[in-house]
């Protein structure tokens, strides 16, 4: 993929635009509660992998305490409702990440993809995927593993780049759509 699909920069700066200012009192009430629950600043950034493989900081509100790097009991909340990833909607107006991609993964798995894998990095990372949906429960599985990082690597991992290759090989206007009206249905 040479260029974007203009269809898509319009689907993500229009909805994030309008999103960022219906949900601004929500904002200010997630980031003055993460603040106080966690430490000031309640912004977590964090080192991504993005499009073409170039790194970039990613952004949510912050679910660990600071000082003791434990998850307190709004980040929990946080975390199973996803309302910690809403600050990634700065990360879609910056030009990081899309509506609908690939997840965005820390240094060492998207950037030292090989062969046709790479395709997925001609996507922007996004804010949701068809592997987001599947994996939505991901730490939960992770925790049950004898070997997390393990299964990760071995079984998660690949699972999700074949999942983005198809939605690379697919990428469509009406794919988008679905991925995020199947999104929308299971946070409710």
């Amino acid at each position: 993929m040479k260029k974007y699909p203009w269809w898509k920069a319009m689907m993500d700066y229009g909805i994030c635009f309008l999103a960022i200012i219906f949900l601004a009192p929500v904002f200010f009430i997630l980031f003055f509660t993460a603040s106080i629950d966690t430490g000031f600043p309640g912004i977590f950034t964090q080192e991504r992998i993005g499009r073409f493989g170039r790194v970039f900081i990613i952004y949510k509100f912050r679910t660990y305490h600071s000082k003791n790097n434990t998850k307190s009991e709004v980040g929990k909340w946080m975390r199973k409702t996803k309302l910690d990833e809403l600050p990634q909607l700065f990360n879609i107006i910056k030009g990081d990440m899309s509506l609908v991609g690939p997840r965005p993964d820390i240094p060492g798995y998207y950037d030292v993809l090989k062969g046709n894998d790479t395709a997925v990095l001609d996507l922007k990372p996004g804010l949701t995927s068809e592997a987001g949906i599947k994996f939505r429960n991901e730490e939960e599985i992770l925790n049950q593993q004898n070997n997390p990082l393990e299964y990760n690597d071995k079984i998660l991992f690949p699972e999700k780049v074949k999942m983005n290759l198809d939605y690379y090989n697919n990428l469509s206007f009406k794919n988008d759509l679905k991925i995020l009206l199947k999104t929308f249905s299971v946070l409710r």
